[in-house]
């Protein structure tokens, strides 16, 4: 294994975000009617830790793949993500006034324009697959197509945030917990590992051990968005801390406990640790090691 300083992966990492917050300024230039690019504008160029676009593009070089190729994949996922956000804090669902520090869409436009504003990103979203990644051919943008259309919707996305919404108030359910994350969280962060690993070129044995790595890294994610929800400050998370609690939600504390839930997160950075040792020698994985350390440390 390759021995590289943190300065090397930090530096890495902001690389692929100025490679992504470009291209999704570009793809998101003003066009007519203004007030919808302005809504779709204000749902995803308002920074977020673009986890997922830089996993799969990170999964790609670990894979010795070509980033440009990667690159529309990529914020085609991110585009998914926002517009779920975007649907996600309207009144009906979430009802959450903050998104990332400012005024959520519906809030700082309206609400018809909110969920325009998400059913265009969600279309937009495919168009980078089929119209601006030349450089892939007609069977990757097909399968890369088929897994984001399923992932984003009633195989993953989707299921997990009607089970959310459907389980509201109900009796704690370890079962019913994983299988709401599983969806709601887990579905994009396998799409991006898998992506990037299907894009360099990856053998199908490998692209399953990096959905593995993709679902254990999503729930490692969502135990910590878990926690910082009752152990975080508005200042700090960007938006309304408590909602969790106080919708009812299903989340890891309350299933089991705040001490008991820190124990679950360091089961799945040990998971974690071990796969990546399986994988070294078939993928570089240092810098996917620093994405895991980044997902357990992150404060908002």
């Amino acid at each position: 294994m390759m021995i590289e300083t943190r300065q090397t992966y930090q530096s890495r990492f902001e690389t692929h975000l100025q490679a992504i917050e470009s291209y999704l300024e570009t793809c998101l230039a003003p066009q007519e009617p203004q007030v919808l690019w302005d809504a779709m504008r204000h749902g995803v160029l308002s920074g977020g830790k673009r986890i997922r676009p830089v996993l799969l593009l990170e999964t790609c070089r670990a894979s010795g793949g070509d980033l440009e190729k990667a690159l529309p994949t990529a914020c085609a996922l991110e585009l998914i993500h926002c517009f779920s956000l975007i649907h996600d804090d309207l009144p009906c669902i979430d009802n959450d006034d903050m998104r990332r520090g400012r005024l959520t869409v519906h809030k700082a436009f309206s609400e018809d324009m909110a969920v325009l504003a998400g059913d265009a990103l969600y279309g937009l979203a495919f168009a980078q697959i089929t119209d601006f990644a030349p450089q892939l051919s007609d069977r990757a943008k097909l399968r890369l197509l088929s897994a984001l259309a399923w992932a984003s919707s009633v195989k993953g996305l989707v299921n997990g945030q009607v089970d959310d919404i459907q389980f509201a108030h109900a009796a704690p359910d370890e079962q019913l917990l994983y299988r709401i994350h599983h969806g709601k969280t887990g579905a994009l962060f396998r799409f991006s590992t898998w992506a990037g690993g299907l894009i360099a070129g990856q053998p199908e044995p490998i692209l399953t051990r990096l959905s593995r790595y993709g679902d254990l890294l999503g729930l490692a994610f969502q135990i910590v968005d878990d926690l910082l929800d009752v152990q975080a400050s508005a200042d700090v998370l960007g938006k309304t801390p408590g909602k969790d609690q106080a919708q009812g939600k299903m989340t890891f504390p309350a299933v089991f406990g705040v001490a008991e839930t820190e124990r679950i997160l360091k089961d799945r950075i040990a998971a974690l640790h071990a796969l990546l040792d399986e994988l070294d020698g078939d993928l570089e994985t240092e810098q996917l090691l620093y994405l895991v350390g980044f997902v357990e440390k992150r404060e908002s």
